[in-house]
């Protein structure tokens, strides 16, 4: 160190205080109670070397060399705003969620950097590594590393059932670069109840009654004003001949969305198969009381809205939105997808 940079201040400071180094292994007890009382609902840990994360591992790698542990991270929903016909409330809430786990995940990371570690906080909510689409579009997988942890089993629906939560929930995933005394271990039970009712409820098809589940459906419909879906509205501003062509493409309550979700946050156009799961310990006595009662009350009201349904041509999407679903209008869209209708 040259003598000018001894003498500098910052330097001097530095050199000055104590220099307690950082836990070798985090205290699990310990860092539960810092993630409870930075907001988390509930909490649960895994190693980057639990072989069911393997394929997450070279990416942790790439956003935190030195990746040893994942913090996996529950905000639960407020469970009738989800399951309103009203996409505003439930989108809402999806959001308000969304920034909750993300201020949580941010608390987390600060004060395990205060106490030495380097640790990174992705994206909790929408992936946003828009230079890799359409490819891997996310840091980290929350999903399988918070089955890893032992927070939840993924149901047919491809929602984690938090076993008291339900799949009323988001993830988070916090990166830590050291060992924590105790990990999670995966449930040795799924909370789905094998109901179906996700399958009632979904107005493309995208879940089948085989556990079979349509990606693209879902995608085309639930995210139309994401990625794909917004590319489609852009091709159709290009394709119109003038205004008049354009308006006669696009209605004025689909351009008055995709404005809204360009200025605010994206709308998710369904998530019933969330709204209408009855599993978890704290959703579960309702249905248990009265089936029928459950279903009139949560999945009717979602079956019965006139919406409009945006389904791929000649998809089976489509096929089984004019089976199901009559009096829900449909539009025929593109994925947006290179390569693809």
């Amino acid at each position: 160190m040259t003598p000018r940079l001894t003498d500098h201040p910052t330097v001097r400071a530095v050199r000055a205080r104590p220099r307690p180094a950082p836990a070798r292994v985090i205290d699990a007890d310990w860092l539960r109670e810092l993630c409870l009382t930075a907001g988390a609902d509930d909490v649960a840990f895994a190693s980057v070397d639990n072989p069911d994360l393997a394929g997450e591992r070279q990416h942790v790698e790439a956003a935190l060399p030195g990746t040893k542990s994942y913090i996996s991270l529950v905000v639960r929903m407020n469970r009738d705003n989800v399951r309103s016909v009203a996409r505003s409330v439930a989108n809402q809430e999806f959001h308000r969620t969304g920034e909750l786990i993300n201020e949580a995940a941010h608390r987390i990371t600060r004060a395990l950097q205060d106490a030495g570690h380097r640790v990174l906080n992705p994206s909790a909510t929408f992936p946003m590594e828009m230079d890799r689409y359409p490819g891997r579009i996310w840091v980290v997988a929350h999903k399988p590393v918070a089955v890893a942890a032992g927070l939840g089993v993924m149901g047919i629906h491809r929602n984690v059932i938090h076993p008291k939560f339900g799949n009323f929930i988001l993830l988070a995933t916090v990166l830590v670069d050291a060992p924590v005394s105790s990990y999670g271990a995966p449930l040795d039970y799924s909370p789905c109840l094998e109901c179906k009712l996700c399958v009632a409820a979904c107005p493309v098809g995208a879940i089948k009654k085989d556990g079979e589940f349509d990606f693209v459906a879902c995608s085309v419909h639930n995210y139309r004003e994401f990625m794909g879906g917004f590319t489609d509205w852009a091709q159709t501003i290009a394709d119109s001949e003038d205004a008049t062509d354009f308006r006669s493409r696009v209605s004025d309550s689909e351009n008055a969305s995709m404005w809204q979700s360009l200025s605010f946050k994206a709308n998710y156009k369904a998530a019933y198969c969330l709204a209408v799961c009855p599993a978890g310990e704290d959703v579960i006595e309702p249905y248990l009381d009265d089936r029928r009662a459950f279903m009139d009350l949560v999945l009717r009201p979602l079956q019965q809205k006139a919406e409009t349904l945006y389904v791929l041509p000649n998809s089976a999407a489509q096929e089984h939105a004019e089976r199901r679903f009559p009096h829900k209008p449909i539009k025929i869209v593109d994925s947006g997808a290179r390569g693809r209708t």
